[in-house]
């Protein structure tokens, strides 16, 4: 009965030290000065954060059409192993269901490119211990949010020092009635201009030297798959420095959740240098 009392009195330190170790999630509300509401991400803080008087690497991750600020949390519950293992704060962020991330020229109260890469991460910074510097900033996505990191990071180089796109719609022009973009961007036929000028695949040229450094996946049964590979080749014939990961898999969780590791480890890396 000692023996028996004793093995139940080391489990139970062993899960309470597991516990105090552990990352730690919250959900904030934030405030869009540009859309003129709050709007809701989640946080995720690795083991020691609050004890520690270091400063931590941050990286975005950014949800696909339909989705929210707490798909991956959800979906992905291992993110918060990654947190404390790669010592990251992980920020899911919300951009409305099908945002592309954009600062829409049809609706003028979707401001989502000025919120995430500028109004969140200035609140972020105001209200963590993070890098604030491009150096321990990364952002990542999947479908939507893919096309959102590559956007947001070629667009933003002052901001973000690494990127990645998972399964990424990184050129929606083959799809022109889809996913609401022209909500939007307006009709494809009726403004072009806007959709060759906001596609990922066409603004490669603004890439300056270095900055910052990418990491693309996609599956090879993914619909999206001939766009990423095209991506890939321009990216080659500018010389632009990237991964590109290629494995078995569709647009889906079971991918993403794969994929999310090989991203942040990624990522740990540029951090560490």
């Amino acid at each position: 009965m000692k023996v028996l009392k004793g093995l139940l009195f080391l489990l139970f330190n062993a899960v309470l030290v597991l516990n105090l170790k552990a990352a730690e999630v919250d959900t904030v509300e934030t405030f869009s000065p540009s859309m003129k509401k709050n709007i809701k991400a989640v946080v995720v803080t690795p083991a020691g954060y609050k004890k520690s008087k270091a400063s931590f690497p941050v990286v975005y991750l950014l949800h696909g059409h339909g989705g929210n600020y707490s798909n991956f949390i959800n979906k992905v519950p291992a993110i918060k192993e990654y947190s404390d293992k790669f010592n990251l704060i992980l920020v899911g962020v919300d951009a409305d269901v099908n945002s592309w991330y954009f600062d829409s020229p049809v609706d003028k109260k979707v401001r989502y490119e000025t919120y995430t890469a500028t109004e969140l991460v200035n609140w972020i910074d105001n209200h963590y211990k993070t890098i604030k510097d491009r150096k321990g900033r990364g952002i990542t996505g999947l479908s939507m949010g893919g096309h959102g990191a590559m956007y947001l990071s070629f667009r933003h180089q002052d901001v973000f020092g690494v990127a990645g796109s998972m399964s990424g719609g990184v050129d929606f022009r083959p799809f022109p009635k889809n996913w609401a973009i022209s909500q939007k961007l307006g009709s494809f036929e009726e403004y072009p201009e806007r959709w060759n000028s906001n596609t990922v695949i066409n603004m490669i040229d603004k890439i300056k030297p270095g900055s910052p450094e990418l990491i693309i996946d996609c599956g090879t049964d993914d619909f999206f798959f001939a766009v990423n590979n095209s991506f890939h080749q321009k990216l080659l014939e500018n010389k632009i420095p990237h991964e590109y990961i290629v494995r078995p898999g569709a647009h889906n969780w079971d991918y993403w959740t794969n994929a999310i590791a090989y991203q942040l480890f990624f990522m740990s890396r540029y951090f560490n240098k």
